[in-house]
């Protein structure tokens, strides 16, 4: 089976080891890349649980003077590992979205425990620090990394595309899905897409490629990856 990853390469690294050892044809498309902010610096022993909606969240925060002792609030299990692998202690993951996150919030931190500190890109799909202090949480969010999105791409990556279109295809955020369907236009590809399979993390992510038909469209959790292939 072809498959297409369309992450930056450290984020999907693993993922297209474990898709070629198990005999699959996997091809990489990045469409986006992650770029660092520089925030304004706070005072993070002030906090009483930390929160991540995605790992880029910790991979650019000064983690100088922060107990990694605190609750640590993970969107779903890939932010969890690379909050342990920061050191992060006490740990707590969601099943992959931020609806989710704020439940798991809601009924293991009181509002009494503390500031809560939400680090999370520049754009996010839904406003977790807003929704939160309606609950009577104090919140302190950290914008420290932006979106960036690819427009050029390798010509002769798109000739071989072209003459083999993946069967499955993985689009892990919105930011993604936009890059996605740029590409799609900009290279006139709209009616190659109908034998392939659409596997989007969330019903935002896939409203906007919906416009495109494809084989079969599946909404997926990060770590179900490998087990969408045996759906198709």
């Amino acid at each position: 089976m072809h498959i297409l990853f369309t992450r930056p390469l450290e984020d999907c690294a693993d993922m297209i080891l474990k898709f070629q050892s198990l005999g699959h044809k996997v091809s990489h498309l990045p469409l986006i890349r992650i770029e660092k902010i520089n925030y304004e610096k706070f005072d993070l022993t002030r906090c009483g649980g930390i929160i991540f909606t995605s790992a880029n969240a910790i991979k650019f925060l000064d983690f100088e003077k922060l107990d990694k002792n605190v609750k640590c609030f993970c969107v779903g299990q890939i932010t969890e590992k690379k909050a342990r692998s920061c050191g992060f202690i006490n740990t707590i993951a969601a099943e992959g979205n931020v609806s989710n996150l704020k439940e798991l919030i809601v009924q293991n931190y009181d509002p009494e425990e503390g500031q809560l500190i939400y680090v999370s890109g520049e754009t996010i799909s839904v406003d977790l620090d807003q929704q939160l202090i309606k609950e009577g949480y104090i919140i302190k969010r950290i914008i420290n990394y932006k979106v960036k999105h690819i427009e050029k791409f390798d010509e002769n990556f798109l000739i071989e595309l072209k003459k083999n279109m993946p069967e499955i295809v993985y689009i892990y955020s919105k930011n993604t899905a936009y890059s996605f369907l740029n590409f799609i236009k900009i290279y006139q590809t709209e009616n190659l897409w109908m034998n392939t399979n659409l596997m989007c993390l969330g019903e935002k992510t896939l409203s906007v490629l919906n416009e495109i038909k494809w084989r079969k469209i599946f909404l997926f959790n990060p770590g179900e990856e490998e087990y969408l292939l045996y759906k198709i």
